[in-house]
């Protein structure tokens, strides 16, 4: 099994790093390989560092313009070099059995609800997560719960999104997940 990670590519503060680091090595000793965008920067660079320092497969896809830019991780056992971001998401997802974003910015949100609303429109039936560190999503499950108390997201939906503190707890999730129906189906033709 292989798990998309999704962080930032700054550091954070110090909690951040250290419950990346750990959840990473805590992966790799379950024998759970990492996909994840292929920087040796920020929380990107802790991830493959910890899951690689535990043994763990670590594959990074990263498009040739960061190559360019030096920020691949040169330590990687495979690095798959894709020409655009767009392609990056695919190859990530192709690659992984589910989704999880750690701690981050932008980047990382738009990662992640790429990839849960792919979800959603049937185009893949992986879980997609949050590893909540520090209560650092907390604000966005809250969002998350006003968008379907105001009737944007079925209810549904949000249940089935994971939100798990350890790896454990990740891979407990993965394990018991149930992926919803489509959010469109065609209606049935009638004889």
């Amino acid at each position: 099994m292989r798990v998309a990670v999704f962080t930032g590519s700054h550091a954070g503060p110090p909690s951040h790093a250290e419950a990346a680091a750990t959840f990473a090595r805590e992966l790799a000793e379950a024998g759970v390989g990492i996909v994840y965008g292929g920087g040796h920067v920020g929380m990107m660079g802790v991830v493959a560092d910890a899951a690689l320092a535990a043994g763990g497969e670590v594959v990074g896809v990263i498009p040739q313009h960061l190559v360019d830019d030096e920020v691949a991780h040169p330590g990687l056992p495979r690095l798959e070099v894709v020409q655009s971001m767009h392609e990056r998401k695919a190859v990530m997802a192709d690659l992984a059995d589910a989704f999880v974003a750690l701690p981050g910015a932008a980047g990382t949100l738009e990662e992640l609800f790429e990839a849960w609303t792919w979800g959603m429109l049937g185009l893949h039936a992986k879980p997609t997560a949050l590893f909540d560190v520090d209560g650092f999503w907390q604000p966005l499950i809250a969002q998350l719960h006003r968008m379907v108390d105001d009737g944007y997201l079925d209810a549904a939906r949000l249940d089935a999104f994971g939100v798990v503190s350890d790896a454990q707890g990740l891979l407990t999730f993965v394990e018991g997940y149930e992926h919803p129906p489509r959010k469109w189906t065609a209606p049935q033709k009638r004889a």
